[in-house]
C-alpha cells in the first residue's frame, strides 16, 4: 500500500472533446500541499476524481492507499471535501448544520452535538453557532463549510478555493487555520490559483497547467533556488557574456544582473567581474518565488 496521500499514473479525464487533464502522474507526500494553476488547469477535475465524483477516463488514482473507483465509500469516509460553491442550507444554523454532518458520518447525536461544538470552536464560528448561516457574512461561510469538512475527523482535507471571496483579514485568519489544522496531523490539499496562498500554508506543490503538470515537488526545493543579484560599474555586457559562458542563466536590465548558477552564482559572478575588470556596486541573494517558477515553466512549455 502507498504511503503516499495520492498517487495517479496516466490519470486522464476530458469533457466530451474538451481535456482537462492529461496523463497526469503525481506522488503527493503526507503534509500539507498546494495544487495550484490559473481557473480551468484541472485542479476542481483533480479533485472529483478523487473523490470518485468522475470516473477516469483512463489511467489510476489512489487516495490515502486506496484506489478509485473501486474503493470510493473507504475513501470518502476518511476524507473531508470543502467545495468552493455556496453549499448551506441558508435557514440552519451553524451548530444544526455540522451536527447533522456528523451524525452523516455515523457519529450518535450526542457526540455529534458535542463534536460540532467543538470543531465550529476551531474554525471560530462558536459565538455565531447557532445563527441562521442565510445571515453569515463570506468569511463565516467559509469557515461553516471548513468545519462540515473537518467534523467527522477525516485523514485528509480537500480545500477548492478556501480563500476566495475574502477580504485581507479574512484572508490572513483562513491561511492561518489551513497550517492549524496541517499543525494537527491532518493531511491537507489546498487548491487554489493564488500562488502566495500556497506558498505561505504548503510544503508540497503540484503546478498544473491547460490538464498538464507543469512541476511537482517540495515548496523548499523549488522555490528557494539561491540567485545572485548583482549591480556592476563598467561593461555589463561583458560581464554577461563571461557569465553565460561559465554556464550561468543570466537576466540583465542595464548594470543589473540576475544570476542563476548550477553550483555557485556567487562565485560565477566573482569570477566575471575579475576577467572584465569591472567593479561590482551591490551584490546579493534573491530567493525564487512560486510565480517566477510559475511563469518560467510556462514559458519554456510554450
Amino acid at each position: 500500500m502507498s504511503d503516499q496521500i495520492l498517487s495517479t499514473a496516466g490519470l486522464t479525464f476530458a469533457y466530451d472533446d474538451v481535456v482537462a487533464l492529461s496523463d497526469i502522474a503525481l506522488e503527493v507526500p503526507p503534509g500539507r500541499s498546494g495544487l495550484v494553476g490559473a481557473n480551468g488547469a484541472g485542479k476542481t477535475t483533480l479533485l472529483k476524481l478523487m473523490l470518485g465524483i468522475l470516473q477516469p477516463g483512463s489511467g489510476t488514482v489512489q487516495v490515502l492507499g486506496s484506489n478509485i473507483p473501486a474503493d470510493t465509500l473507504k475513501v470518502r469516509s476518511r476524507v473531508g471535501f470543502m467545495p468552493e460553491t455556496s453549499c448551506l442550507p441558508q435557514d440552519q444554523s451553524a451548530a444544526d448544520f455540522i451536527g447533522y454532518s456528523a451524525e452523516l458520518a455515523g457519529i450518535p447525536s450526542k457526540a455529534a452535538r458535542q463534536r460540532a461544538s467543538d470543531i465550529l470552536g476551531l474554525v471560530g464560528l462558536a459565538e455565531e453557532r447557532f445563527r441562521p448561516m442565510g445571515e453569515f457574512s463570506t468569511g463565516m461561510a467559509q469557515r461553516a463549510k471548513m468545519a462540515q469538512a473537518l467534523v467527522h475527523g477525516p485523514d485528509l482535507l480537500l480545500l477548492d478555493e478556501p480563500t476566495a471571496g475574502l477580504d485581507p483579514e479574512g484572508r490572513d485568519e483562513m491561511l492561518d487555520l489551513i497550517t492549524r489544522i496541517g499543525d494537527l496531523g491532518i493531511n491537507v490539499i489546498v487548491s487554489s490559483h493564488v500562488l502566495g496562498d500556497i506558498e505561505r500554508t504548503c510544503d508540497w506543490i503540484v503546478m498544473l497547467d491547460g490538464g498538464k503538470v507543469l512541476r511537482q515537488g517540495p515548496i523548499e526545493g523549488l522555490s528557494d533556488q539561491g540567485i545572485a543579484e548583482v549591480e556592476v560599474l563598467g561593461d555589463a555586457s561583458a560581464v554577461v557574456a563571461a557569465l553565460e559562458a561559465a554556464g550561468a542563466e543570466v537576466r540583465w536590465e542595464g548594470r543589473h544582473i540576475a544570476v542563476d548558477h548550477p553550483d555557485d552564482p556567487f562565485i560565477a559572478v566573482r569570477n566575471a567581474v575579475a576577467t572584465t575588470g569591472a567593479t561590482i556596486r551591490s551584490l546579493g541573494a534573491r530567493t525564487t518565488s512560486l510565480e517566477d517558477i510559475f511563469l518560467a515553466e510556462e514559458t519554456h512549455d510554450e
